[in-house]
């Protein structure tokens, strides 16, 4: 009989792509894991088991991870308190082992490391310890940026003139969720049980002056790369209406790129899945309509 597989976040937008991605390949048993399972109703009429798992009560994970022999750990979105999310994570990780779990998938990021400036990343790194002092079979996938959150600061740009960053002249190894997805999908169905640490990028790192140009060739319109201060970009974040921690956070995305912290470009998606990674001008390509759309108030 195949090993269970374990995804927990099903009821997200990554965790609900790579159970897709494992029913259409014929993997499994499946288990879904989500906070509200009564919102996939849908998976379980297609043979999926849904579980409920809430990573706020510990005493709970156990049992709801019992039977699986490999599990997608998607790190949780729990940013609002200092401390929360590696604490999720360590427990689920605690949990995997008391449920007998052999190899856990981790979603994490680019260079964690005490190098990043980027605000979430000593949660990563912490839970890439944890793992590794856990003892279990691990594969650690390093998500780069999405390239999908490129529409909507195009769209901006596109509707300005300028796109704003403070990134320097940096680049990103941008990756699109579709390729994610289909990277911890395979990750999550290999017969690999040891210890390893992939980088999941797009082909090729860019950077903000290219994505620009890019997406003014894309759309005939003229679009100008603004370089300014990280502190500039942060408080005319928080002057729009963006939250401070979640301004911190993105603005710390944007020194990360100018420090080089990014600037990885693999073909890990490639090798785990037989078909390389999108690269940024496609993906703007299949996008120019959203790009065009007109920016809201």
């Amino acid at each position: 009989m195949s090993q269970p597989l374990l995804v927990t976040g099903a009821g997200g937008q990554l965790g609900r792509r790579v159970v897709d991605l494992l029913l259409a390949q014929g993997a499994g048993p499946l288990i879904a894991a989500t906070r509200h399972p009564e919102k996939l109703g849908e998976l379980r009429a297609r043979g999926v088991e849904v579980r409920r798992a809430d990573f706020d009560a510990p005493a709970s994970l156990a049992e709801a991870f019992a039977g699986a022999a490999r599990l997608l750990l998607i790190s949780t979105d729990a940013l609002d308190q200092p401390g929360r999310r590696i604490a999720q994570h360590r427990s689920a990780i605690q949990a995997a082992v008391k449920a007998g779990v052999r190899h856990v998938v981790y979603t994490s990021l680019t260079n964690p490391g005490p190098g990043s400036p980027v605000t979430i990343a000593p949660d990563h790194q912490a839970t890439e310890d944890a793992l590794t002092e856990s003892g279990l079979g691990a594969t650690v996938l390093r998500n780069n940026l999405y390239a999908d959150f490129l529409v909507a600061s195009l769209r901006r740009a596109l509707a300005t003139g300028q796109l704003v960053a403070a990134a320097g002249d940096g680049k990103a190894g941008y990756v699109t969720r579709e390729d994610c997805a289909r990277a911890a999908a395979a990750a999550l169905s290999a017969n690999f049980d040891g210890k390893r640490v992939l980088d999941i990028t797009g082909p090729t790192a860019v950077s903000q002056g290219e994505i620009a140009r890019i997406a003014s060739e894309l759309t005939g319109k003229p679009i100008a790369y603004v370089r300014v201060p990280r502190e500039a970009l942060e408080q005319g974040m928080q002057q729009a209406g963006v939250p401070a921690r979640v301004a911190a956070l993105l603005a710390s995305f944007d020194e990360a790129i100018a420090r080089g912290t990014l600037d990885v470009a693999t073909h890990a998606v490639e090798e785990l899945t037989g078909r390389p990674a999108e690269d940024v001008r496609s993906f703007l390509a299949r996008h120019e309509a959203a790009l065009l759309a007109p920016v809201g108030p």
